[in-house]
């Protein structure tokens, strides 16, 4: 029988608690809740009791006090051990637990961490090295949902009658289009120069230029029909990210007015979900992401909702700002560039929070583990390095019940022998995936 929603006592109902309740007692165990301030409304619900005060029969977990500031703070989590877990913001004696599990996850999954003061990376990034995470060795766990979990197993031994949802893994494979050719989209000067080039210091790419080019020979880039075939052997969920921002130093793309390009576009827009790959510049300027996807959508004729930045270059809050006013819906940037793993401690989506309004936004934001580009470039690992790491993040993430999102480009499954080698950990990616 259910035991009727949970009330958590608190003294003062506070927005950060309000955010972090829901992603765990809703999201994750799919309870129903409510904030309680004073103890005449308790009745007879299961109640966790999020006070420094003694409530009989409560479950109780001591506030670190994280949740009740308001603005930003330096709070310098120091990590010890529970279950075999990373926990910090412990608790005193008499708490259930013995840490504050909302305000942890709180610190996790707003990316406090990247309001403060950092050294950036040459791209203004938040490098993981600096994270708690990394630097604590749990980067690679979904620390968020192990928490929960070992909290439900405390809860329902208070709480017979409590019921928790089940959650059901699925995954999402995703595609980054940043070269979506090798020969075709430029205009006429720089098809040229890269001729002249090819005939000075590469004779063999000279002739596949000229092939692809004038006589009409598939561009080596174009691997996507290679991509398509494999969607749907296994019935893959895809998403398409595609640049139309102008050229730069960090933008390889051809012109948004290209018609190879568009042609291109066009094709993957007809048949799947497509979102904006804001341009390097862009993740520093709203206005030039708005541009940016409102040539996306004239092209494909579609409202452009879904986003990732180039690089992987977000910075908190501006970045999401930017894409609030861009009225953007989701946004899949939230993982490293150089590292594999759960970059906000959580398997699942979430809504953004700016701790500098604390306030709660709808722009959903969906995190990935794992790039091509970090396991090959970043850390120079060997295909089959690759496929047992991917693996491990794909075990990992269904033991949750959450979401695996991989980022994948066109340029990493080519037809040559390292393309081959890489096809081979993608289609293993793949099978696990829907295995």
């Amino acid at each position: 029988m259910d035991s009727g929603p949970v009330k958590i006592f608190t003294i003062r109902d506070v927005p950060r608690l309000q955010y972090i309740a829901e992603i765990i007692l809703g999201d994750i165990l799919g309870l129903s809740w409510e904030i309680v301030t004073d103890k005449r409304k308790l009745g007879k619900h299961p109640v966790i009791n999020y006070s420094g005060e003694d409530l009989n029969g409560a479950f109780k977990i001591y506030p670190h006090g994280l949740l009740s500031e308001t603005g930003l703070n330096d709070p310098k989590p120091e990590v010890s051990d529970w279950k075999g877990l990373p926990v910090y913001f412990q608790s005193p004696a008499g708490s259930d637990i013995p840490f504050d599990i909302f305000a942890a996850s709180f610190f996790l999954v707003s990316r406090y961490e990247e309001y403060l003061g950092f050294e950036p990376d040459q791209f203004g990034r938040f490098k993981a090295s600096q994270s708690l995470a990394y630097r604590n060795n749990f980067l690679s766990k979904p620390v968020i949902e192990l928490w929960t979990r070992e909290l439900a197993k405390s809860l329902l031994s208070r709480f017979q009658n409590m019921t928790f949802k089940r959650n059901v893994f699925s995954s999402i494979l995703t595609i980054d289009i940043d070269q979506p050719f090798a020969y075709l989209g430029k205009d006429f000067f720089r098809s040229v120069g890269g001729l002249l080039q090819d005939v000075r210091h590469k004779a063999g790419k000279a002739g596949e230029r000229y092939r692809t080019v004038a006589k009409g020979e598939k561009d080596p880039f174009d691997v996507f029909d290679y991509i398509f075939e494999m969607v749907e052997k296994n019935g893959t969920d895809i998403r398409f990210f595609i640049p139309t921002g102008n050229r730069s130093l960090y933008d390889k793309n051809p012109s948004w007015q290209n018609e190879d390009y568009r042609r291109l576009i066009i094709r993957i827009g007809q048949k799947y979900t497509v979102g904006l790959h804001p341009s390097f510049l862009a993740s520093d300027g709203s206005e030039k992401l708005s541009d940016e996807k409102q040539r996306l959508q004239r092209i494909v004729s579609k409202d452009i909702t879904l986003s990732r930045f180039h690089f992987i270059k977000i910075r908190f809050p501006d970045s999401y700002r930017n894409l609030i006013k861009a009225r953007i819906n989701e946004d899949y940037s939230m993982g490293y560039p150089e590292e594999p793993g759960f970059r906000a401690g959580i398997s699942r989506p979430f809504y953004f929070y700016d701790i500098l309004e604390d306030k709660k936004y709808r722009l959903k934001i969906i995190p990935f583990q794992v790039m091509d580009g970090t396991l090959s470039q970043y850390k120079g690992m060997t295909p089959e390095a690759s496929a047992e790491l991917i693996s491990g993040m794909i075990n990992e993430t269904k033991k949750m019940g959450g979401l695996f999102v991989s980022i994948w480009h066109n340029t990493s499954l080519l037809e040559d022998a390292e393309g081959k080698r890489l096809r081979n950990a993608f289609e293993l990616m793949l099978k696990l995936q829907t295995a």
